[in-house]
């Protein structure tokens, strides 16, 4: 089945929405680029197999999402919010303000980041978080002082890493990969290299400091989807970008992936929590909007089915890991669950 087709089709669908009647009969769904291809192949499937219309998917990010699904409750607002990362206490707060109370979270599977480079470009093959975070870092410890990084290649602070410039492109801020990026790579590097405890003696947060990406041109981020990286990376020999596994599975032919801190990612090594830099994938479903719109909850229970969701299932076959725990997240969407 086609990403490109899946979201043209998509697009399609919203724009026909667009014109529809305020009365709304299919289901609206928003937010993250990771979790798009994933509930287009659902919105598809869902659309033919049921009497119900094609679910609306758009993108945006998981940012944007949660906060239109936070705007309120109402045929206005949109019914699902897909994410690559947990809802925020102050994104609770936010929808809660709104009159959205009563939320069900749904973890759909788990998705790995990876590190991935030209097949025929540098041997960027073994990665560990002190690594990015020497690179990005506009701080590092050098002689175990902190200073300005003075870092241009990769071989400056690590002999066993390529004698190439530092080009490395990474999600922008509004992605949800992004927020997994900075606490599973760059913080833990802070940690490993020294630096965070050197940040909290000077009397600055570990917490900001360490997060902190440098604006010297080496690092840049990426607003798109994971389609624009590759467009970065295909143009730079250099270029180290950060992808989901299931992009870069779909993208063999001109990617070779690293290792990080020694292991391989894998759906295997994901679903054990071994790979290190891995992440769960969710989406959240306004209850009030059950039984007011259309397929709503049919939806819900058709996305974490075996049928669709587990591991012979056609989003394993995308690259999604099949949740060890599908079974009992199937019975909380049947039980309408919410998470308070």
């Amino acid at each position: 089945m086609s990403f490109v087709k899946l979201t043209a089709s998509a697009i399609a669908i919203a724009a026909v929405s667009a014109t529809a009647a305020a009365a709304r009969d299919q289901v609206q769904v928003a937010g993250s680029s990771t979790v798009l291809p994933y509930a287009s192949i659902v919105a598809e499937a869902f659309g033919e197999n049921f009497d119900f219309p094609t679910p609306v998917v758009e993108s945006g990010g998981s940012s944007a999402g949660l906060k239109r699904f936070c705007e309120g409750v109402g045929e206005n607002t949109i019914d699902v919010a897909n994410a690559s990362r947990k809802i925020k206490d102050k994104e609770i707060a936010a929808c809660a303000e709104a009159g959205v109370t009563d939320i069900m979270e749904v973890r759909i599977g788990y998705d790995g980041i990876v590190f991935a480079s030209q097949l025929s470009g540098p041997a960027f093959t073994a990665f560990t978080p002190s690594d990015w975070f020497n690179a990005l870092a506009p701080k590092v410890v050098v002689d175990g002082a902190l200073v300005d990084n003075p870092y241009t290649k990769w071989s400056d602070f690590n002999a066993d890493l390529p004698d190439a410039e530092i080009a490395a492109f990474i999600p922008g801020t509004k992605h949800g990969t992004r927020e997994v990026f900075e606490v599973k790579v760059l913080e833990a590097g802070c940690e490993a290299t020294g630096a965070a405890a050197l940040i909290e003696a000077a009397g600055m947060d570990a917490g900001d400091e360490c997060l902190k990406v440098r604006t010297d041109g080496v690092s840049t981020d990426i607003d798109g989807d994971y389609t624009e990286t590759l467009a970065r990376i295909d143009a730079n020999t250099n270029g180290v970008g950060v992808f989901g596994l299931a992009f870069y599975e779909n993208n063999t032919d001109t990617l070779k992936v690293a290792t990080m801190s020694g292991v391989v990612p894998s759906t295997e090594s994901i679903a054990t929590g071994e790979y290190p830099v891995s992440r769960p994938l969710y989406f959240y479903v306004k209850k009030a909007h059950i039984g007011v719109i259309p397929g709503l909850k049919e939806y819900a229970e058709f996305f974490v089915s075996d049928d669709m969701a587990g591991p012979s299932g056609p989003l394993a076959e995308y690259g999604l890991v099949s949740d060890p725990e599908l079974a009992a997240t199937q019975a909380g969407v049947s039980d309408e669950a919410t998470m308070n």
